[in-house]
């Protein structure tokens, strides 16, 4: 039988996981202590969590949700779960690699909105912006077109009062 250690730390895991449709798989050895700190705290601030715990109870965990990731679960691995913005927690993920040498922490897998996909996917995923820059672009987008037609309406109402007098 399992410790009682493992049988809690896999319960907050699956816990951790139920609900969840984003997250992502990575390698974060080779990060010193500090590393690791300021990427729990980037990654919290763009509404996601980082998780380390054993390779065999984070494919428990991802197994009882219906999710095979024992492909990944090579070597040193993380959870990272995306919460609101999975964009922004993959860019998080992105600028820290960037941030050193050794290109860690590396994506190994992810799951988003459902889906698994491929490390290339994340990584596309993490050049676009935050949630919330993006929409703001859509707006800016939509607001200057819809400024244009009425623009246009203004034209042709003036066009149709001239004609009428």
């Amino acid at each position: 039988m399992a410790n009682e250690k493992n049988q809690q730390t896999l319960s907050a895991l699956t816990g951790s996981l139920s609900g969840i449709d984003s997250f992502y798989v990575v390698d974060y050895q080779g990060l010193t202590a500090g590393q690791l700190s300021k990427l729990r705290k980037d990654i919290r601030e763009k509404g996601g969590q980082l998780i380390v715990a054993k390779n065999t109870l984070i494919n428990l965990a991802l197994q009882g949700g219906g999710r095979d990731f024992s492909d990944a679960l090579k070597g040193p691995s993380a959870i990272v779960v995306a919460q609101d913005d999975p964009a922004g927690v993959a860019k998080a993920l992105s600028d820290a690699a960037k941030g050193n040498d050794k290109g860690i922490p590396a994506v190994k897998a992810g799951f988003v909105e459902g889906n698994r996909v491929d490390v290339k996917v994340v990584e596309r995923l993490a050049s676009l912006g935050s949630k919330q820059s993006l929409q703001g672009e859509l707006v800016g987008v939509l607001s200057a077109h819809l400024s244009n037609f009425v623009g246009i309406l203004e034209a042709y109402k003036e066009k149709l009062e001239g004609q009428g007098a």
